[in-house]
């Protein structure tokens, strides 16, 4: 799902992606339909729950695993149950764990 929203950002880079989600599979391939936004849409602009996208720091949310399946699949969250990702992905949570620590105790 991640790979279908990135090449879907690929080909239209001018709009964001915003989400994607499951429409149908058959024995070879699985189909997504990817949600994108105008962000120079008017429409889009003044909506106040919205226009964040607009913002150029969204740009390729989809290259960077900032959409909501792209999160879900590095293990990404808040509370009790994520924190084997402390720190912003496994790797960096294992190592900092696995880093001995020798400052000196005074």
């Amino acid at each position: 799902q991640a790979v279908a929203e990135e090449r879907v950002g690929r080909r239209c880079g001018n709009l964001r992606v915003l989400n994607s989600y499951w429409v149908a599979q058959d024995s070879t391939y699985k189909y997504f339909e990817v949600i994108l936004i105008d962000p120079f849409h008017k429409a889009i602009r003044r909506d106040p729950k919205i226009n964040w996208i607009c913002k150029p720091v969204h740009k390729h949310r989809e290259m960077r695993g900032l959409t909501s399946i792209s999160k879900q699949t590095r293990g990404l969250g808040k509370g009790h149950g994520f924190v084997q990702t402390i720190g912003g992905s496994r790797h960096v949570a294992w190592i900092r764990r696995n880093t001995p620590d020798f400052f000196s105790r005074k």
